[in-house]
């Protein structure tokens, strides 16, 4: 009887034995796995604030494009209210000298009267940053002047502006629009087949 109790005592002395190895071996797992819960909670969190963070700074270049799109569309709006402002004296000048001829009389005043027009139409032009270019006398310069003719002349440099059909402009140090020329040749210089004679334009013209 004695050994059958001890017997016992052997048997479950060895079974809490290795229940106690198998709850240590046990235990680095369980804190891998919980160790891993709070990496993965960590992470979560982390992806969530940068997406929220994304979001907003989403917003943020969306209405600044907003903005910058309003802020853009209200300066060329005073711009062109200050180009406007500065004609209406131009017309009111042309008002004047139209409802002057109407009156009769010579030719001259009526003359006089659209050349101050005229000037001071070109002042408010060069004041916005539109100047016209000086073409006859200057050699051809493709990337100014559009050739209309060549003339034969003894009395001008080959290949310079002898006459300007329509002034070129300037802006703001850009080409507005190129001055419609006629360019001197040397006399005797043959013609095209087709009977005109025009200048050979640089690569720059379309």
């Amino acid at each position: 009887m004695a050994e059958e109790t001890k017997n016992i005592v052997d048997k479950v002395d060895e079974e809490s034995a290795v229940g106690t190895e198998a709850e240590a071996n046990s235990n680095p797992l369980e804190s891998e796995i919980v160790n891993l819960k709070q990496q993965l909670e960590t992470k979560e969190l982390e992806a969530k604030n940068n997406y929220d963070r994304w979001l907003r700074q989403t917003a943020e270049l969306d209405n600044f494009k907003k903005r910058t799109a309003r802020e853009r569309d209200e300066a060329i709006r005073l711009a062109n209210e200050v180009l406007i402002k500065d004609l209406l004296p131009v017309v009111d000048n042309l008002e004047r000298a139209v409802a002057h001829a109407s009156g009769g009389g010579n030719g001259k005043p009526l003359a006089e009267g659209v050349e101050m027009v005229l000037r001071q139409f070109l002042d408010v032009l060069t004041k916005h940053g539109a100047i016209q270019m000086l073409a006859v006398g200057q050699p051809f310069d493709p990337a100014k002047h559009e050739a209309m003719t060549q003339v034969e002349s003894a009395d001008h440099e080959p290949n310079s502006v002898v006459e300007e059909h329509q002034k070129g402009y300037l802006f703001r140090d850009r080409l507005l629009r190129p001055a419609l020329v006629s360019v001197a040749k040397a006399p005797g210089t043959k013609e095209k087949k087709n009977g005109q004679s025009k200048v050979e334009n640089g690569p720059s013209d379309d």
